[in-house]
């Protein structure tokens, strides 16, 4: 859902995930809700001169024609000569502009806007389309493998097209829920919505091979069987796809094989479609599209062909001969493959999570403390790391309540820890077998390390939040502090919170020593964000006045929190079991002066759009034991929206003296990420001695959210690149100044993690 509101020469458009988009000029509405020749959400007329949009990747293509023109980052104002146009601005909220006549864009000298001028007042029709959306209708489901495999058929539902342009997010709706009941239920509108698309996927008739395969048929929209159902099948142990117009019969293995190939299929499907999809009207010159050409696949003839015809061409495309530039999947999902888990797979295959079986091990002596350190050393220089990998059987180890000088790690004499003469709750930790993906979510039994600790309840609560976001209202925020010693970190994350309220709609409240009813008060109020700075104890939370025990609470109405507190994972999970979305917790005790690095760098970076799980694993790089903090519930979830619709990340290394002079530019794709998108800029790039200092900077850009999208990089880029993939390039000092004062990301240079705009000084001559 898109609501729009006109504020003078505003027009200010939301959707129900609160992102946003703003369309600057002097404008008259005339007109609301026409059709459009793309699809869109919500619409409406109006008569300008010029209008305004933030910067983004902006096409224009003439309509009756194959005429496109693209707004070049680095280069001249497009013209476009008399004629019918849809240009296309990719913002956080995707906008297009149909006209007919002759047009200007451009972009303005900061580089922060694009402007669209015509040479006289002209009728513009504004089309806007939501990259998030509530579920599009449920299915009752009993506990049946065939019935289930009949619902994930019909999840496919939600994808508008079945080409290649499904790997836009914006063209990929929410599935249907799923609903336990005594007899399967679909509806008659979706049943009519499952394309009939060639491909057949038969599986064994149990969960766990439905929950592994359960991705790759929602993205090919698969007709799914269990092998009894399916002529002619024999495969109890295996799985089987088939295309059978096209002749075409893959087996694929049983368990635990099943999930490797599964895998490789999904991202090799997914990536060929990303590339392919530019043979279309919204395609974008894309660094990776030289591979097509080294396939030798014909991009305009599989754009065109039936989702069976183009499966088939990918199908024999060997994995290996692509690997090196996949993009790292963005998302792993570990779940118990029950009858109970049935309702967190709409939500799960909505971020297009890979599905792994759980397996732990136990965590061996100091080990927790070892793989801390090791994270925190490889760190100093290094990029983002999602964690291990471990593998073995189930089993626990407790985390005592104890400082990181009992386990080990010797610290300064002014280090302090972060608890109450109060007993501080352990936790029984495991280590998980990781598969592949970049984040990693757990959703079974046990409490392991290097994961966001999911709950079926925080999928249900994010719609809550969601359908409460239609009001519009800003984001509340709310800073409590319950102890005066720990002022350090409430001033911080305070001036944080308040600095980019003047740039976002925040409502932000700052607290100190709440009894424990005014605390339970303001859990069970309606906030967007709680950041508790204080104790908390085996019986709650800490107050003046005693303990706040969160399951005392008849209701959490509290979207997100940060528990900044010792050993506080168990009252951050009962907020979520009561009707949080995701927050931030501890494991065990932490020192005071590690929590004050933590607590700032995650409110920057959350306020800023990135998600609770990855805003974590970035601030946690900057102390030693990092592990001992941990996110529960949906770790995909985000707060706010940045002003790029992309979380980025930077990665700063300076050359040695014998590479100063050497290439300027250069893309790899070693390593990725995933989402639309994230245009940035620099400004003009100085001259510069060949021995002038020169520094490899490495982009990040990927969002678990929104896989499938592309971004162009600041600097010298000639070419959109798919999230996930990292862009490099070699720069200058002041080249690299430039950069940092025009690009909203997170850097990590010199081993620790800072703010882009607050180290741009570093570099400027």
């Amino acid at each position: 859902m898109i609501e729009w509101e006109r504020d003078r020469e505003t027009l200010h458009v939301r959707d129900v995930d609160n992102a946003a988009v703003a369309v600057r000029g002097e404008f008259a509405v005339v007109d609301d809700a026409v059709e459009m020749p793309r699809p869109i959400d919500e619409s409406v007329v109006v008569t300008a001169s010029e209008l305004q949009f933030p910067h983004a990747v902006c096409y224009a293509f003439a309509l009756g024609s194959d005429d496109r023109y693209e707004l070049d980052p680095h280069g001249d104002p497009v013209a476009l000569p008399p004629g019918e146009y849809v240009v296309d601005v990719d913002a956080e909220i995707k906008v297009y502009l149909q006209f007919t006549g002759r047009a200007i864009i451009e972009q303005t000298d900061d580089f922060e806007s694009i402007v669209v001028s015509f040479p006289e007042r002209t009728r513009v029709t504004l089309g806007f389309r939501s990259r998030n959306e509530l579920p599009v209708g449920s299915m009752t489901v009993p506990d049946e493998p065939a019935a289930i495999a009949e619902a994930i058929t019909h999840l496919g539902a939600a994808h508008r097209t079945d080409g290649p342009d499904r790997t836009y997010p914006t063209l990929r709706g929410h599935p249907p829920l799923l609903e336990p009941g005594d007899e399967l239920e679909i509806s008659d509108c979706l049943r009519a919505d499952v394309p009939e698309t060639g491909i057949e996927l038969a599986v064994p008739p149990r969960y766990e091979p439905l929950y592994v395969t359960a991705p790759l048929a929602y993205y090919l929209q698969a007709s799914v069987h269990v092998t009894d159902t399916l002529e002619g099948a024999d495969c109890p142990d295996g799985a089987r796809l088939r295309l059978p117009e096209q002749g075409v019969e893959r087996h694929l293995p049983a368990m635990p094989a099943l999930e490797s190939d599964v895998e490789r299929l999904l991202r090799k499907t997914f990536f060929l479609d990303c590339l392919v999809r530019n043979a279309g009207p919204y395609g974008t010159a894309l660094g990776e599209c030289s591979v097509l050409d080294a396939l030798g696949l014909d991009s305009e003839t599989l754009y065109e062909a039936p989702p069976d015809e183009r499966l088939a061409a990918y199908l024999d495309v060997p994995f290996e001969a692509i690997e090196h530039r996949l993009p790292e999947w963005h998302l792993a999902t570990y779940v118990c493959p029950s009858y109970d888990s049935l309702e967190t797979l709409p939500f799960l295959l909505d971020r297009m999570s890979l599905i792994y079986r759980p397996r732990t091990t136990e965590l061996e002596g100091k080990e927790l403390v070892e793989r801390s350190l090791e994270e925190f050393y490889r760190g100093r220089g290094g990029l983002e790391d999602g964690g291990g990998v471990a593998a073995g059987a189930p089993s626990g180890t407790a985390i005592d309540a104890r400082t990181p000088t009992e386990s080990g790690v010797e610290l300064e004499a002014d280090d302090r820890a972060r608890a109450s003469t109060g007993q501080v709750a352990s936790v029984d930790i495991v280590k998980p077998e990781l598969r592949h993906g970049r984040t990693h979510g757990w959703l079974a039994e046990g409490v392991p390390i290097d994961v966001f600790k999911s709950a079926p309840e925080a999928y249900r609560n994010r719609l809550d939040y969601l359908e409460r976001a239609e009001e519009g209202e800003s984001t509340s925020i709310r800073v409590v502090l319950n102890d005066p010693e720990m002022a350090g970190e409430h001033d911080d994350v305070a001036a944080i919170y308040r600095r980019r309220a003047r740039e976002r709609s925040m409502d932000v409240t700052v607290e100190e020593s709440l009894e424990t009813a005014e605390l339970a008060r303001l859990f069970e109020s309606e906030n967007d964000f709680v950041h508790y700075i204080g104790h908390c104890e085996t019986c709650g939370l800490c107050c003046p006045d005693g303990s706040l025990s969160i399951s005392s609470l008849d209701r959490c109405r509290t979207q997100t929190f940060f528990l900044n507190a010792c050993g506080s994972f168990y009252e951050g999970k009962t907020l979520v079991e009561k009707g949080s979305v995701a927050g931030a917790v501890t494991f065990t005790k932490v020192l005071n002066d590690h929590a004050i690095k933590v607590g700032s760098a995650f409110a920057t970076f959350l306020v800023y759009g990135f998600s609770i799980e990855r805003a974590m694993r970035l601030a946690r790089r900057r102390i030693m034991m990092g592990k001992d903090y941990a996110v529960v519930g949906d770790g995909t979830h985000s707060l706010a929206q940045g002003t790029n619709p992309f979380p980025t990340t930077i990665t700063i290394e300076p050359l040695p003296d014998g590479q100063r002079a050497r290439s300027r530019s250069r893309r790899t794709g070693s390593r990725t990420d995933s989402r639309s998108a994230s245009t940035t800029r620099s400004r003009p790039r100085s001259s510069g001695d060949a021995d002038t200092a020169r520094y490899l900077v490495t982009f990040d850009c990927y969002s678990t959210r929104t896989t499938g999208s592309y971004y162009v990089p600041h600097a010298e880029a000639t070419a959109a690149t798919l999230c996930g993939n990292e862009s490099n390039f070699v720069l200058s000092a002041p080249e690299l100044a430039a950069l940092l004062e025009n690009t909203e990301a997170a850097v990590i240079y010199d081993g620790d993690v800072y703010w882009s705009r607050e180290l741009c000084a570093r570099f400027r001559g």
